[in-house]
């Protein structure tokens, strides 16, 4: 595969993308090693947590894309897709999709029997993600839980087990995704319409989607405190809390009704910092944790 091919695919499958997601699994794996065994998750789990999420979502975008590829055509947006100019064949996606869940497998039976008896499961959520938008307004919020799970299956990697807890973080990251997706759902309103698909913005208008992605967001925090809460965490938390909150509110500052012409910025750009920063924040919450 030449170095043009593997641009395209990484721009079908989204790579940089997977900043969301990741620094929450990674932190549900630091709190999982020091709660449990009052340590740290070694290199190697900590690799194959990184190969499992990177390929599991890479699955989960190119079937995104399989799936909805008469919409890609017929949307102006996204008629530019890899797989509408023929950049990447249909029979390419497939094989690429079958690849990308292989090396799930593999990664989840490197960490432990639990974690591979639940790898089907949760590639089973990743996909059907793709066919919600068909039949629910509220598609958004399964695309949310669909990486919330992702705190949940490392701490299962790390322990062999699953702490209710876990959970608490798990909606925190449903709510978190599931609202930036209804602000980036809110350019495709018209389309989402005329095509008989289902979204947020699509039922209420812009201006009250913008009202549910808020809502959520403040959900985030309540979770995220109970969390810190729950497992008693030192201050770098709490403040990896206050910075979260911060970028959600300048995020929503960003896109209003009548303007969204700052959604990119909003979408990508700050939502990579909430994650990365939580990350730090909370990594050093862990570092401090007197367990």
């Amino acid at each position: 595969m030449n170095k043009g091919r593997i641009t395209t695919v990484l721009e079908m499958i989204k790579f940089e993308h997977s900043v969301f997601a990741l620094p929450f699994a990674l932190t549900g794996a630091l709190l999982a090693a020091r709660a449990t065994r009052h340590g740290w998750p070694t290199l190697q789990q900590i690799l194959w947590i990184i190969v499992a999420m990177v390929a599991a979502r890479s699955a989960a975008m190119t079937m995104n894309r399989i799936v909805d590829l008469r919409y890609d055509r017929e949307n102006l947006r996204t008629k530019q897709r890899a797989l509408v100019t023929g950049a990447l064949s249909l029979e390419f996606a497939w094989i690429f999709t079958g690849l990308a869940v292989t090396l799930f497998l593999v990664a989840a039976w490197q960490l432990n029997p639990l974690a591979l008896k639940l790898a089907p499961l949760a590639i089973a959520i990743l996909f059907f993600y793709s066919f919600t938008k068909r039949f629910t307004t509220w598609s958004h919020v399964f695309l949310g839980f669909a990486l919330g799970i992702s705190p949940a299956g490392a701490w299962i990697a790390i322990t062999g087990g699953l702490d209710w807890r876990m959970l608490i973080l798990c909606g925190a990251v449903t709510l978190w995704v599931g609202g930036f997706d209804v602000l980036y759902a809110c350019q495709d309103m018209d389309y989402d319409k005329q095509a008989g698909l289902f979204s947020i913005p699509g039922k209420f208008g812009i201006a009250k989607a913008l009202l549910v992605a808020r809502g959520m967001h403040i959900g985030v925090i309540l979770l995220l405190s109970w969390l810190a809460l729950s497992f008693g965490l030192p201050w770098p938390a709490w403040v990896g809390i206050a910075v979260v909150a911060a970028l959600l509110a300048y995020e929503h500052s960003l896109v209003k009704a009548d303007d969204l012409s700052k959604l990119d910025a909003a979408f990508f750009t700050v939502n990579g910092y909430i994650s990365m920063l939580f990350l730090l924040f909370w990594g050093a919450a862990a570092a401090f944790w007197r367990v």
